[in-house]
């Protein structure tokens, strides 16, 4: 971030730290900027934000990536083979609307309230538009290329490798960088639920304590966490381009 970009925040910080030193509101339910940075400090050094915000680092990374992958491949086939977009689209459509939350009912009875259940929610909210978002960047692809890169003789692997993908990564990462965001979004809500750590837990437990403090630390962690996700798949995205361009 830019320089310049801080001195919103600086000045947001500084207003709150003004308006909660003047005590209109007891300090447990609107505490300042430095009693919320105290108690950041108090859960990183004791160990207590670090593991819930590995285990839950650990549930993003772990359906985002499978629940990605999955839409890539599928989104590929499907976007390359109309046979196979007919077949499927169809099935997509009507499970796409479909909120990533409404499906917990149905996967606590199926796979229980166990650690694959905030996966296995991740999965899904990543899977329908990175899948759509590779469709339609295949589909976008000018056919006058595919036509020409097969003329000069290159095989249906390379047509894809080097015209088709490198054409749809821009559709691709728009997608990703949606659902990182989303992602985190998921998790907070299956742990707030049903799962006993993780960021989410801690914003429950906190809440049953009023600990407000401490919520605003989770919600600082969550901003973060969001953001970094984002640039990370900018960055990725910006050097690959670069790389098949």
């Amino acid at each position: 971030m830019r320089l310049d970009g801080w001195v919103p925040i600086i000045v947001f910080a500084l207003i709150w730290e003004g308006i909660a030193r003047i005590h209109l509101v007891p300090a447990y339910i609107f505490p300042s900027f430095s009693a919320v940075m105290s108690e950041f400090y108090h859960l990183t050094v004791s160990g207590v934000l670090i593991d819930n915000l590995a285990s839950s680092l650990f549930r993003v990374l772990a359906g985002f990536f499978l629940g990605s992958l999955a839409g890539i491949m599928m989104g590929t086939v499907m976007g390359c083979k109309e046979i196979i977009n007919r077949s499927f689209h169809p099935i997509f459509s009507l499970l796409y609307p479909i909120p990533t939350l409404g499906w917990a009912p149905l996967l606590m009875i199926w796979i229980g309230i166990n650690e694959m259940l905030p996966i296995v929610l991740i999965f899904l909210c990543s899977f329908f538009p990175v899948l759509y978002n590779t469709i339609t960047g295949i589909r976008s692809v000018d056919g006058d290329l595919i036509k020409a890169a097969s003329t000069l003789g290159a095989s249906d692997q390379k047509i894809l490798s080097t015209v088709i993908l490198p054409l749809a990564v821009p559709n691709i990462f728009t997608g990703l960088r949606l659902e990182a965001g989303m992602a985190w979004r998921v998790v907070i809500a299956a742990e707030m639920v049903a799962i006993p750590t993780g960021i989410g837990a801690l914003l429950i437990r906190s809440e049953s304590l009023l600990r407000v403090d401490v919520i605003i630390v989770c919600l600082m962690v969550l901003s973060v966490m969001c953001l970094a996700f984002e640039r990370i798949f900018q960055y990725i995205e910006m050097r690959l381009t670069e790389e098949w361009r």
